[in-house]
């Protein structure tokens, strides 16, 4: 029997002049339709191995090879709906950047620019020309360097600045972020030489003054803006190690992690200190993410002190460690709506969404839910709840943001199926699991991705019975 269904799997190149899989595959290369045959006939002849498959039906096999020629002509990085309510999603690409910047970076990428080119005196110019006068006048920072994430510019800095020498840091601050990025496996690569004082809770004055020696080539400062020590803790401040520092002639490193322009306290958040703040203290040094309470892309910026910071710039790694075309567009124009703070909380989209009133999250849930009860009656049961966003991005760890989603108890499947036939739509949703009701937080969802969730969920549940 096996043998009979196995002669009768018809040939590849019978499927390769098929009229209909050459329509579907379009203008798109050959090979992705010798891919989907090939892998659709092998799972047919595993089938058929294991005893699953009784017959051979060449029908079958055509729609299962659309199927698959589909999913390999559409991107594998593509827009989803983020219905998690966690602002700065780390798996989903944590800032979305605004209309205006994906339009300037748009016309960037699709032709020439000048990206190290000089206009004005027709020669070579610098890539961080424009960059440098924008962060120069919103932080007053002497000099600028920027990298292509911040875990690149901690080791940077620590390469270019302290190699073969020791770094004194506070225990409590030898953190790790994701991607099992640890501040002590960076500054062995670096080459400096990790010296860690206090305890975990508690660091003192004294601590870092004690480590202090000839070998001594910088006192760093994290910021742990992913998680907080509370209870019986003790740190020093910025201020305090900056006056150590300058009392010995030792430079002062801060990794701020999640760096913002604006003063969150002004949206009711709790306190972070901004950038600004951050230079003012004195530190010579101070770097921190482009792509996380900042709003633009991905990137590790680098400000401080003039002699500090040609020593980074000159240092080999800032060439491998160089941002492209893209992210300067994106850093860029992103940038320059802080020239006017206002302006930057009504444009970028960070911003956007941790500032708006639970009024007009509400307002987004309760239209959800006027566009789907006419269709879901006998689906699902719906409701508008109460309950908490979060600002994600390793930034603000402890800060609960008062939130409003559409609650959604399936009547035909389980929530866990939803939940995974939800992700499998063409435009995938993510949302959230909790108390047997799949949450749908439209803190991050944008007013315009509400028609396609609705028609989303009426297709899932419609085809649950």
């Amino acid at each position: 029997m096996k043998k009979e269904l196995f002669r009768q799997i018809p040939k590849v190149d019978v499927f390769l002049s098929d009229k209909e899989l050459l329509e579907v595959l379009g203008d798109s290369p050959r090979p992705l339709l010798v891919k989907a045959v090939r892998d659709v006939l092998e799972d047919l002849r595993a089938g058929i191995a294991a005893g699953k498959v009784q017959e051979v039906d060449v029908d079958r096999i055509r729609e299962e090879i659309k199927s698959e020629l589909k999913k390999l002509l559409r991107p594998k990085l593509h827009r989803v709906i983020n219905a998690t309510g966690v602002v700065l999603h780390t798996n989903l690409g944590r800032a979305p950047i605004s209309e205006r910047v994906a339009e300037h970076l748009k016309e960037i990428i699709t032709g020439y620019s000048n990206l190290e080119y000089d206009l004005e005196k027709g020669k070579r110019g610098l890539r961080y020309r424009n960059l440098e006068w924008i962060l120069k006048e919103l932080t007053g920072a002497e000099d600028v360097c920027v990298v292509n994430n911040n875990a690149g510019a901690v080791l940077l800095v620590l390469s270019a600045l302290a190699k073969g020498k020791e770094v004194i840091v506070s225990r409590g601050e030898l953190i790790e972020i994701g991607g099992s990025f640890r501040i002590p496996d960076v500054m062995a690569q670096s080459g400096a030489i990790l010296k860690e004082v206090g305890t975990t809770n508690k660091t003192h004055l004294r601590d870092y003054e004690s480590a202090i020696n000839e070998n001594t080539g910088l006192l760093l400062k994290v910021h742990t803006s992913n998680y907080k020590i509370l209870g019986f803790t003790e740190s020093v401040s910025t201020e305090e190690l900056v006056e150590l520092g300058r009392r010995y002639g030792i430079p002062v490193y801060e990794d701020l992690g999640s760096g913002s322009f604006i003063d969150v306290r002004k949206l009711g958040l709790s306190y972070e200190p901004t950038v600004q703040d951050v230079l003012k203290s004195g530190v010579d040094v101070v770097s921190f993410s482009g792509d996380k309470l900042l709003g633009g892309a991905q990137a590790g910026i680098i400000l401080g002190k003039k002699e500090f910071i040609e020593k980074i710039k000159k240092h080999p790694l800032n060439r491998a460690l160089r941002i492209d075309k893209m992210t300067l567009a994106v850093l860029e124009a992103t940038l320059v709506y802080y020239l006017d703070e206002e302006k930057a909380l009504k444009e970028i989209p960070t911003w956007r969404l941790l500032s708006q009133s639970p009024a007009v999250i509400r307002e987004r849930a309760e239209k959800l839910v006027e566009l789907l009860k006419p269709r879901l009656l006998d689906k699902a049961l719906l409701e508008v709840v109460e309950d908490e966003s979060e600002v994600g991005g390793g930034a603000l760890p402890l800060q609960r943001l008062p939130t409003y989603c559409v609650a959604v108890k399936p009547l035909s499947l389980s929530v866990g199926e939803l939940d995974c036939r939800l992700r499998s739509c063409e435009v995938p949703v993510i949302g959230r699991i909790k108390d047997e009701r799949y949450l749908l937080d439209m803190r991050t969802v944008f007013d315009e991705e509400l028609e396609i969730l609705a028609n989303n969920l009426f297709r899932v549940l419609k085809g649950s019975s």
